[in-house]
């Protein structure tokens, strides 16, 4: 039996069989996001570790350089929900400034796929027309209600998750 995509299904239970269809295909993880987001904005650990401090992470240079390594690397250490909320609130106040008028941002915990393109069109100041022609880019088609429910509250009944294709697209885009 095939899924969708044509992948093999393996008859197995719950979750293993959701975690087998895409077993294949590589996650964005959080140390990705940091990654690219460094390519982007041209800096090196340390700045990075500082945007993180701007909304009050508690990261090192040390830190964010083991972060920034791939996992094959010796002193890889995975980023942690905690310090990815922290900087891609500091990202934002980074980019746009501290506003006096309002409080600081809550952390955003989990951090999914959906927080980070959230923060990233806030960050850069992005409209959908911008997502969209970023995505095109890179070979992909986002219909502007597909992308509207990217940044849908959870419990809307339009919600919609945004994949790591798309994402991982979408960051690509960004560095060009």
């Amino acid at each position: 039996m095939q899924d969708r995509a044509g992948v093999p299904e393996r008859r197995l239970s719950g979750d293993a069989r959701i975690e087998s269809r895409y077993e294949r295909y590589r996650t964005v993880t959080h140390n990705d996001v940091l990654r690219s987001l460094r390519y982007l904005l041209n800096v090196g650990d340390g700045a990075l570790a500082d945007i993180a401090r701007l909304a009050g992470g508690e990261v090192s240079k040390a830190d964010m350089a083991a972060f920034l390594k791939t996992e094959d690397e010796q002193g890889y250490r995975p980023c942690g929900d905690h310090v990815m909320a922290h900087f891609l609130n500091g990202l934002v106040i980074h980019k746009r400034g501290v506003d006096p008028n309002r409080p600081p941002q809550p952390l955003e915990i989990p951090v999914t796929n959906n927080t980070v393109l959230k923060k990233l069109r806030v960050a850069f100041e992005l409209k959908d027309s911008d997502i969209t022609s970023l995505i095109e880019k890179s070979g992909l088609r986002v219909s502007k209600a597909e992308l509207g429910a990217f940044f849908r509250r959870l419990d809307h009944r339009n919600y919609r998750d945004c994949g790591d294709q798309f994402l991982r697209n979408l960051l690509k885009a960004m560095t060009f």
